[in-house]
């Protein structure tokens, strides 16, 4: 299932030409179900290791916050990374719920919004596998220049609908869903970035590593083999072997002029 999406011809951003209203597409991500602790840990622990440059050339590491943040499991890595204060914003109580305690108090629930943070306090925004959920991506954008301080970075990943294994699938791609206002490419996210006014901009292909079980889950082949082949694997040693993929995603950075 998706909504009808059209692509634009100058930015190359594939999108819903008639979005859910933000209240909607609020209220089904509060309501949302929980799942995916193992996965989500993995991803994260891709995340740290593939923005450690982006740390290195931050002026200060004081406040980060994250758009998106499920069970704060990437807060963990920057708060490893000697950041000061922490804060995720998850509009999914079951998300939350399912956070350890001391996480929890890092996560503010309900959605983005700029009003809730001074501008110029933060040194670090990430949004990840989140901009495609959003109604209007320069809403993020946007916001997060005005909210990061001079010298600062906002880093997304996001599907890129021109990869090699989208285009392959075609409209069997998991990234072809009810869930996502917009589908990015490497031009029309480096284009965001570049409208809104961020500078020392690169984009590129970003890898997960995941189980072997869990990539046979997400994997496109028909049910029934689907079926035995996660029987076969689930239980073997083999199945929680990691694998490090690249199934189109990219990872986008821009620093806020100083």
């Amino acid at each position: 299932m998706n909504h009808q999406l059209v692509r634009c011809r100058t930015c190359d951003l594939v999108f819903v030409d008639e979005p859910p209203p933000v209240e909607e597409l609020a209220q089904a991500y509060h309501v949302a179900s929980y799942d995916s602790n193992e996965e989500a840990e993995d991803a994260a622990n891709s995340y740290a290791v593939s923005i450690r440059s982006v740390l290195e050339a931050l002026p200060q590491r004081k406040v980060a916050l994250e758009i998106g943040t499920g069970t704060g499991i990437f807060l963990e890595h920057l708060k490893a990374a000697g950041f000061e204060e922490l804060i995720g914003v998850e509009p999914s109580s079951a998300a939350i719920a399912a956070a350890p305690p001391a996480r929890q108090k890092w996560i503010r629930e309900g959605i983005f919004e700029e009003g809730n943070f001074e501008p110029g306090s933060i040194d670090l925004i990430c949004c990840f596998m989140t901009m495609e959920h959003v109604r209007d991506p320069h809403v993020i954008t946007d916001a997060a220049l005005r909210l990061l301080r001079p010298g600062g970075a906002l880093v997304t990943v996001t599907h890129d609908y021109r990869s090699v294994v989208n285009r392959l699938l075609g409209r069997r791609s998991p990234i072809i869903d009810i869930e996502h206002m917009q589908i990015f490419s490497r031009k029309s996210i480096r284009e965001l970035f570049e409208r809104t006014g961020f500078e020392k901009i690169s984009v590129k292909s970003f890898a997960n590593s995941y189980s072997l079980r869990y990539w046979v889950r997400l994997s496109p082949i028909p049910a029934l083999l689907k079926g035995i082949t996660e029987r076969i694997v689930a239980p073997s040693f083999i199945g929680n072997r990691r694998l490090r993929i690249n199934v189109g995603n990219s990872i986008a950075v821009g620093f806020r002029p100083k």
